[in-house]
């Protein structure tokens, strides 16, 4: 598939800059958001946006969605005027976005029965990656259906792996967002636990961090608990809904895990406090309130 249009809906941080990337490679796009400013910056550069998604897929060889839940992707495929109404036999859609696997295959299974492929690509990595095209591409799908889009896929992502059916994409980010965001939380309370002990904080991770426990989400923590500097860029809120979807992933498969259940609620209460809009090593505050 050589320069084909390309429908893109969702123009928030990471969707904008992949949209910008896609053009300055001499893509044509056609975009929706709800954002005027940004569709609006867009267009500046050649796209062309609509007032539907049932016209923006029925234009584009590929749709892609960098969207925030299942709930909005499902509403954006099954609405009287969305994509499902519109797509094109033989294109191919693209959820860039963090889904519940189950929604993932049910929507395949619907675009396959109008002849329209689908491929779950959760991204890795950040806005700025996304703006110079070295994100992490975690896709999975048909591998024929891979292989059409892998081409535009390679001048988004500097890795773009294929993980198998699909879902295995948006399976794979849920596990990957379980750890890290868990290990937040427990390095975080560790952080809060040594300071309501007497510990001091750097102390505590000079020691840690010369063990097995140090890793980059260490010293991200680390650097809001002791020098308060938030600079892991992935919010409260966005975790607590990852957290959920990884719940209901692990119910969907028939088992549990108290792990996530601890890590969510922990999470929830944070988000309940207020806190949702600060970035995840924030949560030591909330821990530190704990004692109050």
């Amino acid at each position: 598939m050589s320069k084909p249009v390309i429908g893109f809906i969702g123009l928030g941080l990471m969707g904008g800059n992949m949209v910008e990337n896609l053009q300055n490679k001499g893509y044509d796009l056609v975009v929706m958001d709800l954002n005027k400013d940004a569709v609006a910056a867009c267009v500046a550069r050649g796209a062309k946006t609509v007032s539907t998604a049932k016209e923006l897929a029925s234009a584009s060889d590929i749709v892609m969605l960098c969207l925030t839940t299942s709930a909005i992707v499902e509403k954006v495929i099954y609405a009287e005027d969305g994509i499902l109404a519109g797509v094109k036999e033989g294109s191919v859609l693209v959820d860039f976005g963090t889904s519940i696997p189950a929604s993932t295959r049910k929507i395949g299974a619907d675009l396959a029965k109008k002849g329209v492929g689908m491929i779950d690509a959760p991204l890795g990595r950040t806005p700025a990656h996304a703006k110079d095209g070295l994100l992490n591409i975690m896709a999975a799908g048909d591998i024929d259906t891979f292989n059409k889009v892998k081409p535009v896929l390679e001048e988004q992502g500097e890795n773009v792996f294929h993980l198998g059916a699909l879902g295995a994409g948006h399976t794979t980010k849920l596990i990957n967002n379980f750890m890290g965001m868990t290990t937040v939380c427990a390095m975080s309370q560790a952080f809060a636990v040594a300071d309501l002990a007497g510990v001091d904080r750097q102390q505590l991770f000079d020691i840690m961090s010369t063990g097995p426990s140090s890793s980059p989400f260490m010293q991200f923590c680390k650097n809001y608990a002791v020098d308060n500097v938030s600079d892991l860029g992935f919010s409260i809120a966005n975790a607590n809904k990852d957290l959920g979807y990884f719940l209901k992933m692990v119910e969907d498969l028939g088992t549990q895990s108290k792990i996530a259940e601890g890590s969510s609620a922990n999470l929830q209460a944070a988000f309940d406090a207020g806190m949702g809009a600060g970035n995840v090593p924030e949560i030591f505050d909330y821990y530190m309130k704990l004692a109050k």
